[in-house]
Formats: C-alpha cells, sequence, structure tokens
C-alpha cells in the first residue's frame, strides 16, 4: 500500500513537472489590440513574455502555455510609455527647486500607474550634481529613469543659478554624459531671461562633442523681446534637436509658434519640423494652452513626442499624468496610433535608446495595456479653456522589464501582487 502510494505520489509530481514545463511563457497578454509603431502592427494579437523579453507575437497563442495569463480583451496592448519630459530629482533641499529640491517628485509612484516605464528628467541634474541624482534617484527607482543634462552645472535651482553663463561649461557637461551614457541621453537649456544666445550655443556645443541631442526651453522672461525662433530651428539648432513647451504662451516670454496678435500660425514652423527639429509637448504647469495648439493641430502641427514636463505643481494643474496628456490630444483629432507613437517609438527614436519603444520579438519586455473609457469628460488649460470629450485613456496594467508592477483590476490570473524593493 505505502508503495502503492509513493507511485502515485511520484506520478503526480511528475506530472506536475510536465505541465509547467510545457508553460513556455513567463506571462501572456491574450486578446488585445496591439499597436506597436515600429513595426506597423495594429491589430487583434496576443503577446507572450519570457525572462524580461518579447518572446512571441501572434494572433493566438494557447493560454495553457503561459503561467500567467492577462486578459486584455477591449484593451490597447502597447509598448511601455516614454516621457522625455519630467522632473524627478526630488530632495530636501528648499531652495533648490527641480535639482534635489522639494518640487519635483519620486519617478515610481507618478510613473507604473500611468503606463510609463522610462521617464527622462529633463534638465534637474547639472554637470556637478548628476552624481547625486544617480545615487539617490536613478540607482534606487524601479522606473527607467534617464537625463538630459543641464547646461547649468548646478542644474535647475531657479533664480540666478540659472543665469550664470559661468557654470555652463560645454566642455565638462560633455564630459560627464559621456562617462554616463547609460544614463544621460542629451542636453538641456532652460529658464534663461537675457536676449543672448549663449545657453543654447554651449549646449549644441556641449551635443557635437557628446554627440547627443539638445532639448530647448525658450521661454525666460518678459523683460526683453523674445529671441527669433525661426532662427532657433534654423541657424542655432541641429536636426534632432528637441523643442519643448511647442504649444506654450508664456505671458509673452517666447515667441510663440501661433501668433499672439493675429492668432495665425507661423508657418515656417512646418518647415523646421521638416528639417528635422523635434516639437515635444512638454505640457507641465504653465507651458500649455489651447489656444496655440488647436490652430497649430489645424495647421498641421503635431506633436513628435508627447510628455508631460511632471512636477508637484504640474501634476496638481491641467497636466496631472501622461494619459490625460494623451488624452487631450485624443480629443483634438489626433488618432490614436499616432498618439501611441508619439508617446513609445518616436520618444525612443529621438533620444537615441532604440532598444525601447517597440515590442520586437526579443525586445525589453516593456508593456503598458490602456483601456479607452467612454463617458462624459473635459480637458483644459491653464487659461481657463475647455474642450469636451467622450473618451479618455486609463491604465490598467503596466509591465516593465517583464513584470507586472501595476495592475488596476487584477486582470492577471493568478493575481500576484507586484514586488516591492
Amino acid at each position: 500500500m505505502i508503495c502503492k502510494l509513493r507511485l502515485l505520489l511520484i506520478g503526480f509530481f511528475f506530472g506536475i513537472t510536465g505541465i509547467l514545463s510545457a508553460q513556455s511563457y513567463d506571462l501572456l497578454i491574450k486578446g488585445g489590440r496591439l499597436i506597436d509603431p515600429k513595426n506597423k502592427i495594429d491589430g487583434i494579437m496576443d503577446l507572450a513574455i519570457k525572462d524580461g523579453k518579447v518572446a512571441k507575437i501572434d494572433k493566438d497563442i494557447a493560454a495553457g502555455d503561459a503561467k500567467q495569463v492577462v486578459n486584455a480583451a477591449g484593451l490597447l496592448v502597447t509598448p511601455g510609455l516614454i516621457d522625455i519630459h519630467g522632473h524627478v530629482f526630488h530632495g530636501t533641499q528648499p531652495n533648490h527647486y527641480l535639482s534635489d529640491g522639494l518640487v519635483a517628485v519620486p519617478p515610481d509612484g507618478f510613473t507604473f500607474r500611468v503606463g510609463v516605464t522610462t521617464i527622462v528628467d529633463c534638465g534637474g541634474p547639472g554637470w556637478r550634481n548628476f552624481d547625486v541624482f544617480k545615487r539617490n534617484i536613478i540607482d534606487p527607482s524601479r522606473t527607467r529613469v534617464l537625463a538630459f543634462l543641464n547646461i547649468v552645472g548646478e542644474g535647475m535651482r531657479g533664480g540666478a543659478w540659472e543665469q550664470n553663463t559661468g557654470d555652463m561649461d560645454p566642455k565638462l557637461a560633455a564630459m560627464v554624459a559621456r562617462q554616463n551614457r547609460q544614463h544621460i541621453v542629451g542636453f538641456k537649456v532652460a529658464h534663461y531671461g537675457n536676449r543672448d544666445w549663449i545657453p543654447v550655443d554651449n549646449a549644441v556645443q556641449a551635443g557635437e562633442i557628446a554627440d547627443m541631442p539638445v532639448i530647448i526651453d525658450f521661454g525666460g522672461s518678459t523683460a526683453f523681446e523674445p529671441l527669433s525662433i525661426r532662427e532657433l530651428f534654423f541657424e542655432r539648432l541641429r536636426p534632432g534637436d528637441i523643442y519643448t513647451h511647442v504649444y506654450a504662451e508664456l505671458n509673452g516670454a517666447r515667441e510663440t509658434v501661433v501668433d499672439r496678435e493675429t492668432r495665425e500660425f507661423q508657418p515656417f514652423v512646418l518647415e523646421a519640423q521638416k528639417r528635422g527639429i523635434v516639437f515635444d509637448v512638454g505640457y507641465g504647469g504653465a507651458s500649455f494652452e489651447l489656444k496655440q495648439a488647436i490652430p497649430a493641430i489645424k495647421a498641421g502641427l503635431y506633436p513628435n513626442t508627447i510628455s508631460t514636463d511632471l512636477h508637484g505643481g504640474s501634476m496638481n494643474a491641467a497636466m496631472k499624468d501622461m494619459l490625460n496628456v494623451m488624452t487631450t490630444f485624443m480629443a483634438l483629432g489626433m488618432e490614436v496610433p499616432h498618439i501611441i507613437e508619439a508617446s513609445t517609438w518616436e520618444p525612443a527614436r529621438v533620444i537615441k535608446r532604440t532598444e525601447l519603444g517597440h515590442l520586437t520579438e526579443g525586445a525589453i519586455a516593456d508593456v503598458a495595456v490602456i483601456g479607452i473609457r467612454e463617458g462624459k469628460f473635459g480637458v483644459w488649460d491653464r487659461a481657463g479653456d475647455k474642450v469636451e470629450t467622450d473618451r479618455r485613456f486609463e491604465c490598467e496594467m503596466t509591465i516593465k522589464d517583464g513584470r507586472i508592477v501595476y495592475d488596476l483590476n487584477g486582470i492577471a490570473e493568478p493575481v500576484v501582487a507586484a514586488r516591492s524593493r
């Protein structure tokens, strides 16, 4: 009797082992509308993940082949969202603004819940304090955190710190960027108030040395006549360089793409986009207005990249989060596949991280599962202008490096809690 029981147990063990070995995949996402702009996929497909990589994409992969299955019917399955303009150099210094200061936010609290798997801090650290940013933010974060290095050595400390041209050293900035190429994707200019080209030219020089793009926030002070964006686009920047806050007015602190007096779109901006200048949303707390965006989009100026300018102020104002910014452009008539491209593959290409932003077999398995909720909604801007819409993006699940890191409604079977550090 005991021998028979042992044989039964051995048989049961090997039976279970056989079943588990037959489960080829760690995770299977079934039945969603898979949108992968790089590979020109837009259709109902299954996606299997193994060892942190995309293992297979097919119209029907057997549920029994995976240890865990996600029912994505009625949902979008996209590459993990990439926000190339955030501020996550959170710290404890009260006079440091977005550079180790209190206004920036810790990334993990504000990324996964909206489908973002990669965020780029846009100019918080400079060449003087990048090591602090790496040690305190990049290393402990589960979110993939990259950086545009501020051309100002002190980073985005605000006030006089960002006006100090003596701290804008292109050679030292380029040196730090090349030493940290795994984490740094380019250089940032922001908040400069004088009417000269010193920070732009220094950032471009650093970009030339390090072979990286620059991203320009061109609004500084209303005390002077704004510099020419035509000159910026055609004489100062290179193809591949980025102009952020493209739909901002900033109370006259910059020349706008839609003339503030005539309300007519400036057609040379489209020529700049054709030349290769990248136009980034960078919504922010004060850097997006519908009276710029609506006529610009009507004229054909769609953003190359959708981003948030995430910080403690913007997330509690009109911007809110990445999905709300994407919802805004959906409300303005931008098609869903185009919105996904501007939030995944195009930002990956712009920051030269083409291992990200797509779902090619063998690629890093960063995935966002997104619903489009129907109802009565509104998107509004800092001026109080509003557009009503009947659709809104909502994140159901985020997968980073093949692991579920956010699951809104427990759509994975079996449900497994995301592991904390």
